[in-house]
């Protein structure tokens, strides 16, 4: 292949990623990504009971894992200090991921809140950019 033709290649390539697909391709108009309450529950209930599993059983191991530590250190075995550098690394990566799940489930907690009743204030009342407009500025002064 030569130079000219791979430069052809990447600069057609790179002009159909840079548009809008043809009519009838692509994603409806109004966009295809639909989420209900039911399923950002769901997904609020998984991380809290990841969180709660997490927090009891994610250091059932620590105790064990810091005296054998201290033993092997003691007796001059290097490992010592590598398997306290595991668990330490553990508890950070352990309070990172439970960190993250609290997290997900209080915004889902409070996503929940802060939209109810949106589904029916946009489809009931919204019918036009004006009104559209209108909305927002109502609803930002409540």
């Amino acid at each position: 292949m030569a130079w000219d033709e791979w430069e052809q290649l990447k600069s057609d390539a790179a002009m159909r990623l840079n548009r809008v697909p043809d009519e009838g391709g692509g994603a409806e108009p109004g966009g295809d990504l639909n989420v209900n309450q039911k399923d950002l529950a769901a997904v609020g209930d998984s991380a809290f009971k990841l969180f709660e599993r997490l927090g009891k059983e994610g250091r059932d191991a620590w105790s064990a894992s810091q005296g054998a530590a201290r033993d092997l250190t003691t007796q001059g075995f290097a490992l010592g200090g590598g398997l306290d550098h595991v668990q330490e690394r553990w508890e950070k990566q352990l309070t990172s991921l439970l960190d993250a799940c609290a997290h997900i489930s209080n915004h889902m907690d409070f996503t929940k809140k802060a939209h109810a009743g949106d589904e029916y204030y946009i489809y009931s009342t919204v019918s036009s950019i004006s009104t559209l407009d209108e909305g927002f500025t109502e609803r930002t002064q409540r």
